[in-house]
C-alpha cells in the first residue's frame, strides 16, 4: 500500500517511529488532526493556542537537545493556508517556552507542501513548526546540526 495522502513514508527516520506511521498509513487518517493526535502522539499537549497546540516531539531528532513542536489546529498543508495571525501566535509560544527552558540558541523549521507535489521531507504533511536546540556537545568539532529538506535528487517515492 503507498502512502496516504497525509504522510510519507519515505521521511520516518526511526523504527519505533516506523511502527506508528504504518499503523497510520492502513488507517488513511492524519495523524496530527485533532480527532487522532492521542492516539499516536503519546506527548502531553504543554500549552494550546487558539491556532497551535505545543508539545514535545515524540521522535526527536539526533543531537538535539531540546524539540518542541507546535501543530496546526486545523489541517491545513501549506502556509498560503494559515491565518496571519497564526505566524504571532507560534512566535509567541516558542518564545516563552525557549525562555522558560533557557535555550541558549537554536532554530524555528516548518516545512509545507501537499503530498500532490512531493514530498518536502517531512513524516507528516499537516502543517507544524519545530523549534530545535541542538546538542553541540553531541556535535563533532567540525560538524553542523542538519534540518531536512526534501529527499536527494536521486529519491524514488516507494510505492
Amino acid at each position: 500500500m503507498a502512502d496516504n495522502r497525509f504522510i510519507s513514508m519515505g521521511a520516518v527516520r526511526r523504527e519505533d517511529q516506523r511502527a506508528v506511521m504504518e499503523e497510520i498509513k492502513e488507517q488513511g487518517h492524519c495523524p496530527f488532526c485533532i480527532e487522532n493526535l492521542e492516539k499516536y502522539h503519546k506527548n502531553p499537549i504543554l500549552k494550546e493556542g487558539k491556532f497551535w497546540l505545543l508539545t514535545e516531539n515524540q521522535w526527536p531528532y539526533a543531537k538535539v537537545k531540546q524539540q518542541l513542536l507546535a501543530i496546526y489546529k486545523t489541517h491545513i498543508e501549506h502556509i498560503s493556508e494559515m491565518d496571519p495571525e497564526a505566524g504571532r501566535e507560534l512566535v509567541e509560544l516558542f518564545t516563552e517556552e525557549a525562555k522558560k527552558r533557557n535555550i541558549k540558541g537554536g532554530g524555528i523549521a516548518m516545512r509545507f507542501g501537499s503530498s500532490e507535489h512531493g514530498n518536502y521531507g517531512s513524516s507528516v504533511l499537516h502543517i507544524h513548526a519545530h523549534l530545535i536546540e541542538p546538542d553541540l556537545e553531541a556535535l563533532g568539532e567540525n560538524e553542523a546540526w542538519k534540518f531536512k529538506f526534501g529527499q536527494p535528487k536521486n529519491y524514488k517515492k516507494k510505492t
